[in-house]
């Protein structure tokens, strides 16, 4: 079984490729839990789910911006 940062880098990847919807990483996302993640990860990654929560009002160039932020937080640890 893969490590909470493994997951959620897989899992952002595959939405920006286009393979996951929205409401799909943010669930999947939720069911993640922040143990793993240093300080620095876990912050990024909330702002991604602040993201993800207006992302049907936000735009979506600033979504992907903070995804790509997050997943590199995430992936460099």
């Amino acid at each position: 079984m893969s490590t909470n940062p493994d997951r959620i880098v897989t899992l952002i990847s595959h939405w920006l490729g286009g393979h996951l919807q929205t409401d799909e990483l943010r669930d999947r996302l939720d069911e993640i839990g922040t143990a793993d993640l240093s300080p620095s990860s876990a912050e990024a990654l909330e702002e991604l789910r602040q993201e993800l929560a207006r992302a049907e009002n936000g735009d979506k160039g600033q979504l992907e911006m903070v995804a790509r932020e997050t997943l590199e937080a995430v992936a460099l640890g």
